[in-house]
This record gives C-alpha cells, sequence and structure tokens, in this order.
C-alpha cells in the first residue's frame, strides 16, 4: 500500500508539472494581451480576477517539498507564483493576497472563500494539501489587515489545532499564534474568542510531545497579557489569573517529568513566566522550589539547556520574590554549590563554554542570594578561586568582584564539603 501511495504522489508530482506548464503559458498570454489595442486591461483584467484565485491555490500547493511534489513540479509553482505576482501588478507575494494599503482588498478573502469549503469538520482531512495551503498563506497577512478575516480564519486555526495527529496539532497552535500576534486584543477579546483560544490551547499541555509543548508555551505567553487585561477591563477579581493556572499545571508536569527533550523544553519557558507573574510568582514558591532543586541536580546532555533555564529561572525568582528568599537560603546554597562541585568535576563531553556558563549563573545566583539575605552567603573572589570554578568570561569576574563579604578559595572547598557532605 505504501508503495502505491508513493507511486501515485509521484505520477501527481509529474501531472501538476505539465499543469503548471501549461498555466504559466496562459499568463504570458494574458500579460502580452494587455499592450493589444484591440485586447488591453478592460478585457483581460476581469478574466485575470477570476483565474488569479485558483491559480493561487495550485501554486501553493505545490511550491513547498511535499510527498506530492518534486524538484521540478516545486520550480514550476515558484515561478507560476512569481509570474501571477507580477500580472497583478504587487511586489509580493504578502502585496498580492492584502492589498498594497488597507484600503485596497487583496486577493485573500477570494482564496479563502475558495479554500472555505475544504476546511470543513467533514472535509479538511480528504485533500492533504488544503490544510498546507492555509498554514502557508496564513503568515503572508499580517497586521492590520488580518483582522478584517478574523472570522475566516481563526475557525480553521482551532480545528486544526484540534485533531489527534501531533503534526496537525503543531500546524493550527502556529496558525493560531500568528492571529494572536497580528489580531488586535479588543477584536479576540470580542465574543469571547480569546477564551476560547486559550482554552484550546491549555488542553494540549497535556501532551508528552516536545515539539508541540514548545509551540503551545510560546503561543500562550503571548496570549496571557490580553486575557489579563481583559479581565481588568471587566474588574474581574480573580485571586488567580491564567498564567497562575498555566504555570501551575506546567510545574506539576516538571516534577514527574524524566524525559529530557521534555525537560528542556520547559526550563526554556519558565523564565518568562516568572517575568510575566512578577511579585506573584510568591503563590508558587513552593512547588517551585522543588522544581528548581530537582532540576539542578540533574545533568541533561552536553548544551545543559535544562539546568541553564532553570538558573536562569531561579535568578528572575530572587530578583522578583527576594523578600522570601533568606528562609530558603540553606536548600538553595546547597543545590548551587553541589551544582558547582558537580560541573567543576566532570570529566565529560560537556563544552567548556557551557561550563563556564553554568558557573557564572550559579555565580549570579550566589550573589543575588547574597544581597536578599544581607551577606549571609560569604564567598570571595581572588584569582586562586579560578583554581575550583574554571570561569573564563571576565564579565563573570567582574560579577564576582562586586562587594559581597569574602571567604577565600579554601574556605569555599569547606563550604562545599559542609553543605555535601563530601571530601575536597
Amino acid at each position: 500500500a505504501r508503495l502505491a501511495q508513493d507511486s501515485a504522489y509521484a505520477a501527481a508530482a509529474e501531472r501538476a508539472a505539465e499543469v503548471g506548464s501549461v498555466f504559466l503559458h496562459l499568463l504570458a498570454k494574458l500579460e502580452a494581451a494587455k499592450t493589444q489595442e484591440s485586447l488591453g486591461v478592460p478585457v483581460v483584467g476581469p478574466i485575470l480576477s477570476r483565474v488569479m484565485g485558483p491559480i493561487y491555490i495550485f501554486a501553493a500547493t505545490h511550491i513547498a517539498e511535499r510527498p506530492w511534489t518534486n524538484a521540478r513540479s516545486q520550480s514550476v509553482a515558484q515561478e507560476l507564483l512569481a509570474l501571477l505576482v507580477q500580472a497583478a501588478g504587487c511586489g509580493s507575494v504578502a502585496e498580492f493576497l492584502r492589498g498594497k494599503d488597507e484600503d485596497e482588498e487583496g486577493r485573500f478573502a477570494a482564496v479563502m472563500g475558495l479554500l472555505k469549503q475544504e476546511l470543513t469538520k467533514d472535509t479538511w482531512k480528504r485533500n492533504p494539501a488544503t490544510k498546507h495551503v492555509f498554514s502557508w498563506t496564513l503568515p503572508h497577512v499580517t497586521r492590520p489587515w488580518l483582522s478584517h478575516y478574523l472570522e475566516r480564519v481563526l475557525p480553521p486555526s482551532l480545528l486544526i489545532s484540534d485533531d489527534y495527529q501531533e503534526e496537525n496539532k503543531i500546524l493550527g497552535v502556529r496558525c493560531l499564534h500568528h492571529i494572536i500576534l497580528n489580531v488586535p486584543a479588543a477584536d479576540l477579546c470580542q465574543f469571547n474568542r480569546a477564551q476560547v483560544v486559550y482554552h484550546a490551547l491549555y488542553n494540549h499541555l497535556y501532551s508528552r510531545e516536545a515539539p508541540l509543548i514548545q509551540a503551545v508555551l510560546l503561543c500562550l505567553l503571548d496570549l496571557l497579557p490580553i486575557l489579563e487585561r481583559a479581565q481588568r477591563q471587566q474588574n474581574q477579581g480573580r485571586p488567580t489569573t491564567p498564567c497562575d493556572e498555566v504555570l501551575q499545571l506546567v510545574l506539576t508536569h516538571m516534577e514527574a517529568e524524566h524525559r529530557l527533550a521534555l525537560r528542556r523544553v520547559y526550563a526554556r519557558s519558565l523564565p518568562a513566566f516568572v517575568q510575566r507573574l512578577g511579585i506573584l510568582i510568591v503563590r508558587h514558591l513552593k512547588r517551585l522550589e522543588r522544581v528548581i532543586l530537582g532540576y539542578l541536580e540533574v545533568c541533561d546532555g552536553p548544551e545543559e539547556e535544562a539546568r541553564l533555564g532553570i538558573l536562569e529561572t531561579l535568578q528572575c525568582t530572587i530578583e522578583h520574590a527576594w523578600p522570601r528568599m533568606p528562609c530558603r537560603l540553606p536548600v538553595l546554597l546547597k543545590a548551587l554549590l553541589k551544582m558547582m562541585w558537580d560541573v567543576h568535576t566532570d570529566h565529560g563531553s560537556t563544552p567548556e563554554l557551557v561550563k563556564a556558563a553554568l558557573l557564572q549563573g550559579a555565580t549570579e545566583c550566589l550573589i543575588l542570594l547574597d544581597r536578599c539575605s544581607e551577606g549571609q552567603v560569604k564567598v570571595s573572589w581572588d584569582p586562586a578561586l579560578l583554581q575550583l570554578i574554571p570561569c573564563p568570561s571576565e564579565g563573570a569576574a567582574q560579577c564576582l568582584q562586586k562587594p559581597t563579604g569574602f571567604l577565600s578559595p579554601s574556605a569555599l572547598k569547606a563550604s562545599i564539603s559542609t553543605h555535601l557532605n563530601i571530601s575536597t
């Protein structure tokens, strides 16, 4: 069956290349007819306007690498689209779709009119090219034009994102993200559209696939400010916000997560949520502390993305919730010193630059902890300390030289030994 499908796709690509060549010939004839006195733009213009939509969809179907395309069909599709844009008197695909200015209607409405019947709940999977045409076209229409077509683009984006296949979910989430970035907040909040999108995205957080989680978290970070602004305008004094709900679920998943790919995605996104909540991060400190301690303890490979993300999270947390840090100083200090010791004694495949970044991040956390605890962290800086903490960055050295009331390197070793119960 697989062989038969591949053969059918190869035949489709060849047919597409032949059909594309015919379209190229027809467009060239129409362009030439514009200059003829007997025909001219008044005759050619209406004909062009009727065929532009179907030709565009044909070109968009075959312009990218898909199972039903080959190098020849892609080349013909690219040439066809370029000639179509030129025939319309436009300078780019975006201008062709949206119009030259906000007052001029482009061809996006006509394209979506043709796609509408193929983007319903019952039909969108019959033609595998439809979702790709839609998702390839949508990013070309940006603010302020996209708001005019919100009713046409939001339903299919939600429909595609609600599929059971991960590929379709990611495709739909990326379309939703583009809509969020390019439609005014007032339009998104009208008729509770933003809430509908939020619930669709929130449900995806239960997925165990790292690429989908990454796309969803990036999308949510841009949607949450819109939802919270709408809540304030409606005077809804909710004790928790959508950001609290998302962070609570993310931290719950992070605690039990053992897959490195997902741990990296979560850790990379966590600092943005802490920055978003600000001082309100104190609502989540107990669970966040457990996550930070757990992630600092585990090496996650040569690039150490999870640890670096957690160090950045800890820095943001200290900066925003510094009054709550002194009581957590013992456990945080122990975790940071243990991580620094692990990095120092690691003779594996971790690059030196990554080690330096980890040590610098840990050092900055120690300095922040020292400041918010009124000097309870006593670690001095002098050149001999480089033997224990190899950090070649001048920036790190300058950071450590800031007055914090310091100990000698031997005292640091003794501190590590005391906190970690190991022999130095």
